[in-house]
């Protein structure tokens, strides 16, 4: 039976999981920190590297890593959630390529810290294949090849025969490259960050659920309220991603959309042999509806994909993490894609949810009158973009004028998205569309119109 309990990033990682203390006093301090995810924990050790006097406060609801930075597919990669055209629209050719460059380097950045800090996460720098495997997908691959060069970008189409020899996937007409993304085991990675920034003086506290953020004003400063106590600061950064809706006055900042993963048993050094993944690419297809993998450090495909729904009002629930139609459609992709599995067991199932802001674009940013910072909104790309995040958040709270704070991702900000219930209407149709948009374009071979006018529709 698949195992019911914690990702397997989470059952893996050879840590100790039990919380740390909650919060049971008021305080006072510079910085406080709403999540101890990704980006939270990556401000807090910029901010102790770049100034250990300043005094930084981390809450955190669960346990640290408990949210997508504990359950993601393990992609380290230079992706955002906007397309290099979709960038340079809104902001122009030249901050385009800035922000796509900070996020090349900030792949390697990862490894460095992580040599530095002794966090063994299993970085692996093998670059991502994203196949294509039907007529359709192979025009959309070409197509995004071309419109990577006026950028800069290192992506490469690969053909049929080389890009087998990568991830030897069935029905490959072809595949792009970039060398630009690393896997990871991302719950080592956030366990490693959460114990390194207590060591360099952060104040953890876990079990310590936000329930308000006020805003500075004349007479106070701003504050962050727990059941345990109120913490007031200079500076509040709001690091909670998918689950900022449960933040009163942030419900229709991002909507929570849910993505689930499942993970095979070990697998054997013959399967290895047939299907590639010498250098443990990451591996995704031009599908409509997202799917996402990696080979693990201890030879298991870990595998993910989109599909589940969303739940009204931006509800976010631990019983929506498993959806057993999804998992099971998970695993008939996975050996769809790779029949020498034949009955290798699915031992890990598991989901959460990621946020997505209306316009597909994410964000940092610094509001000085109201003392309110945030960094989120990777839509599912946010390994590496939250550490730029948090170099670049400290960067803002020390005052600094850097050229990750000049980035044009600095100070965006997204509308926010419809009332029920035209969300819940309007994304779960997508979802839908874009399935089927997939059964057609296989059997045609030619790029469903549903699926333009849907991610028109959504603004991605």
């Amino acid at each position: 039976m698949p195992y019911g309990g914690l990702s397997y990033w989470m059952s893996s990682v050879d840590d100790d999981l039990t919380p740390r203390p909650a919060l049971e006093e008021d305080l006072d301090v510079d910085v406080a920190i709403v999540g101890a995810g990704y980006t939270g924990l990556w401000t807090a050790y910029y901010l102790n590297r770049a100034d250990p006097s300043i005094r930084v406060a981390v809450l955190e609801a669960e346990i640290a890593g408990y949210g997508a930075s504990g359950r993601n597919g393990g992609w380290c990669s230079a992706l955002l959630p906007q397309s290099p055209d979709g960038l340079a629209h809104r902001h122009g050719h030249d901050a385009a390529v800035a922000m796509l460059r900070a996020m090349e380097s900030t792949v390697d950045e990862v490894g460095r810290v992580a040599a530095a800090e002794g966090i063994d996460c299993h970085y692996a720098k093998g670059g991502t294949v994203v196949l294509a495997r039907n007529e359709a997908q192979r025009t959309r691959a070409l197509a995004e090849v071309r419109a990577a060069k006026p950028y800069g970008l290192s992506l490469e189409w690969l053909g049929p025969k080389e890009a087998t020899e990568r991830v030897g996937a069935t029905g490959v007409l072809g595949a792009t490259y970039t060398p630009h993304c690393a896997a990871i085991h991302p719950a080592r990675l956030v366990r490693g960050l959460a114990r390194t920034v207590r060591r360099l003086g952060t104040a953890l506290y876990e079990r310590s659920p936000v329930t308000e953020i006020r805003p500075r004003t004349d007479a106070t400063p701003a504050m962050v309220r727990t059941p345990g106590g109120t913490v007031r600061a200079e500076v509040v950064v709001r690091a909670t991603e998918g689950y900022t809706p449960r933040l009163p006055g942030y419900r229709r900042r991002v909507v929570p959309l849910y993505s689930l993963m499942i993970a095979t048993e070990p697998l054997p050094a013959s399967f290895w042999d047939s299907v590639g993944f010498a250098q443990r690419e990451t591996f995704s297809d031009f599908r409509n509806l997202i799917i996402y993998g990696q080979r693990t450090a201890d030879d298991r495909l870990a595998f993910g994909g989109r599909g589940a729904p969303y739940h009204w009002g931006s509800a976010v629930r631990p019983s929506f993490d498993r959806v057993p139609r999804v998992h099971a459609a998970l695993h008939a992709d996975l050996l769809e894609l790779f029949p020498a599995l034949g009955d290798a067991a699915i031992t890990h199932t598991w989901g959460g949810p990621l946020a997505a802001p209306r316009d597909w674009s994410a964000s940092v940013g610094l509001d000085r009158r109201t003392g309110l910072a945030w960094g989120g909104g990777y839509v599912g790309d946010g390994v590496g973009t939250a550490n730029l995040a948090g170099r670049t958040l400290a960067d803002l709270i020390r005052g600094e004028s850097t050229d990750l704070t000049a980035l044009p991702w600095v100070g965006q900000r997204s509308p926010s998205w419809e009332l029920e219930p035209l969300r819940w209407l309007g994304i779960n149709a997508s979802t839908l569309l874009m399935s089927s948009a997939d059964r057609v374009e296989a059997r045609t071979g030619r790029p469903a119109r549903r699926a333009a006018l849907i991610n028109r529709l959504l603004g991605h």
